[in-house]
């Protein structure tokens, strides 16, 4: 069984039909990556399945248990969690205290302590930068604060909008090679959006491309990879 199962979803904005049909499926372990131009429909796939936008139409599955009238918090609480465009870390807050704000949903203490040592490990600036304020952070210290918070929640699926935004490549490389590290020795399933459709297909195993709120095409990232077709018609990008 799929872990998380997308079937024929519709989603709006008001009178802006943002999803029209989105059918998907992440199998448990992988990385699943959605690509596509700006206002495809990507990162309202992320809020439908999270559950900050309603599907109209449709249905939304989660290790088999529909998602429908779920609300986010309850949602998290089955294990899946969103990393958001643009962070959204707590500002005024430490990088201690915002990993903290993301266990709001555990009561094994002492669990959520070695979790945020294992946080630390995987970040080991954030272990430095623990008593500044989050607003202090360069931008790919931010990021990496986002996600260290999404893991205290210890999730099963990980959802992540733009991971890449605004960072140097160098940076960006890291992020990645970090998230693939969580994949493969935590065996947490992550679905990324990401506009950087070279790394994304380098790290992803596989692939969906979105047009105007339906799937364009799908498959495995290392066929999408070579298609230079897809990478022209539907990103526009060259190379």
């Amino acid at each position: 069984m799929s872990l998380l199962v997308l079937d024929n979803v519709d989603a709006s904005y008001g009178a802006v039909r943002a999803l029209k049909g989105i059918s998907l499926r992440v199998e448990e372990g992988a990385i699943v990556t959605l690509l596509g131009a700006n206002g495809a429909g990507k990162s309202t796939t992320l809020k439908a399945i999270s559950g900050m936008v309603k599907a109209n139409e449709g249905s939304i599955q989660f290790a088999g248990q529909p998602l429908a009238g779920k609300t986010p918090n309850q949602i998290v609480r089955l294990g899946i969690v969103q990393v958001p465009e643009g962070r959204k870390i707590f500002r005024d807050l430490t990088v201690a205290e915002n990993l903290w704000m993301g266990a709001y949903v555990r009561r094994d203490k002492a669990a959520v302590e070695r979790d945020r040592e294992m946080v630390f490990d995987l970040f080991a600036i954030l272990r430095e930068r623990r008593t500044q304020l989050g607003g202090s952070l360069s931008g790919g210290e931010q990021q990496m604060l986002a996600i260290g918070r999404g893991l205290m929640a210890r999730p099963k699926l990980l959802l992540l909008d733009e991971p890449s935004l605004g960072l140097a490549p160098r940076i960006v490389r890291d992020i990645f090679d970090t998230l693939e590290h969580i994949n493969k020795e935590h065996r947490t399933t992550l679905v990324i959006v990401e506009q950087n459709v070279h790394i994304a297909l380098k790290y992803s195993d596989y692939g969906y491309v979105l047009q105007v709120g339906k799937v364009a095409i799908e498959g495995a990232s290392a066929e999408l990879r070579q298609n230079q077709g897809v990478v022209e018609t539907y990103m526009g990008i060259q190379g």
